[in-house]
């Protein structure tokens, strides 16, 4: 099983050192340093927990780590669901709810004001504009308790339990359907 979307968009440039994005401040990331950066924050996406179908609720600013989450997000299979940062508390609630995230990303600023939205299964990190925030701390961390690469391993982990459970469940569907009499 391939992730198309994260494929269509890295696939041509994995491991490429051509420029991605220039910053600001004249330094540029390649596509290489994203893919690096990215692959560090889908493994602590695994070690938060996220498998799969899982939302990725984020509010923060705009910055390379962002990006990079997206695609983090999107490497294992999760579902990015980005919030305004306008939004009130009772909005964050309300999309918190509805949306029953795994992880909720908000700015340093608002992580102690966010940390109390935390339960048995959401958990709340924070990610600045600058790499700063929680997030980044715990990715480089994780990173070091585990290769990047070691995260193709627990993608095709994923893949396979993922695999095994839509093929019980095909099977299941098709035991369902002769049962019906063909009728469903």
């Amino acid at each position: 099983m391939t992730n198309t979307l994260f494929d269509a968009l890295m696939g041509p440039h994995r491991g490429s050192e051509r420029v991605f994005l220039i910053l600001p401040d004249g330094n540029a990331l390649s596509y290489g340093d994203i893919d690096r950066l990215s692959a560090r924050l889908a493994n602590l996406l695994i070690a938060k927990g996220v498998t799969p179908g899982d939302r990725v609720a984020v509010q923060n600013d705009k910055s390379p780590e962002a990006i990079c989450l997206y695609l983090a997000t999107l490497q294992l299979g999760g579902v990015y669901l980005p919030l305004n940062t306008a939004y009130t508390g009772a909005e964050i609630d309300y999309f918190l709810g509805d949306a029953a995230p795994r992880l909720f990303v908000c700015t340093p600023a608002t992580l102690a004001d966010h940390k109390a939205r935390e339960t048995a299964g959401l958990r709340v990190e924070s990610l600045g504009a600058k790499g700063d925030g929680s997030l980044m701390a715990l990715a480089e961390d994780v990173a070091g308790k585990a290769g990047e690469r070691d995260f193709a391993v627990m993608i095709e982990t994923v893949q396979s339990w993922l695999g095994d459970h839509l093929h019980a469940h095909a099977g299941a569907g098709r035991l369902n359907q002769q049962a019906a009499g063909g009728k469903l």
